[in-house]
């Protein structure tokens, strides 16, 4: 059985239908610290995320009223938000179909309710690992609070947009962002903001990493799609 390892808190959505299950995962999350929020349909979902943005969403893939595909397809419209599916099917094309519609982890029902926990737990340590003060022996890292990113272990100096816009693509390395997702990741940043000013941010981005470390290369130009941050 997998140990859990406790975390500080976080505000955890819960997307099952059902209700047993729903109570299972709720206490197991309360006893691992976190602070869940269930829902018992997907019809609300993707707007609660859009407004109070959790640390994770466990989300079940077959859901009255929507589907949890999706609902992860959606998400993903706007946030890197760390996915779990839950799914009671057991064919590989369906597992598939859960991480290629931008899922981070699945589990097939029936499950080990610690499983599940120590799964979140670690996505939310991938998501969230570098977020912290000191920059000392990490290649970067995003500190949210000072709204900053270092690269080995210098903090650049960003404008509000381009420290936004490279935050995003931090938390999800490898993945390929289009500009209108980085638009989205501006928020109200994203106003006075059009295709050609993210070509301009991501350029004045990449100046300022390769001005830390001349052999940087860690932004991608995916043609016809976009960017992708890819650390290595």
């Amino acid at each position: 059985m997998m140990k859990t390892r406790k975390i500080k808190g976080r505000t955890i959505f819960v997307v099952e239908d059902d209700r047993k299950i729903s109570a299972i995962l709720e206490d197991y999350l309360r006893s691992a610290g976190h602070e869940p929020q269930c829902f018992y349909d997907g019809r609300s979902v993707v707007d609660r995320v859009r407004k109070d943005e959790p640390a994770a969403v466990i989300l079940d893939i077959m859901l009255p009223a929507s589907d949890g595909l999706m609902i992860c397809r959606k998400l993903r419209e706007f946030s890197a938000v760390p996915v779990l599916m839950l799914t009671a099917k057991v064919e590989e094309i369906d597992k598939i179909s859960g991480l290629a519609f931008g899922a981070d982890d699945y589990v097939t029902k029936p499950f080990s309710a610690q499983e599940v926990i120590a799964r979140v737990n670690a996505m939310i340590r991938r998501a969230e690992g570098r977020i912290t003060n000191n920059p000392a022996g990490h290649v970067y890292l995003v500190d949210e609070a000072g709204q900053r990113v270092a690269w080995h272990g210098e903090w650049l100096d960003l404008s509000p947009s381009e420290f936004r816009i490279l935050a995003a693509m931090m938390k999800r390395p490898g993945q390929v962002f289009s500009r209108d997702q980085l638009l989205d990741a501006l928020g109200d940043h994203a106003l006075d903001s059009g295709d050609r000013a993210i070509d301009s941010h991501i350029k004045n981005i990449r100046r300022k990493i390769v001005a830390v470390d001349h052999k940087a290369r860690c932004i991608a130009s995916i043609y016809g799609s976009g960017y992708r941050f890819e650390p290595d």
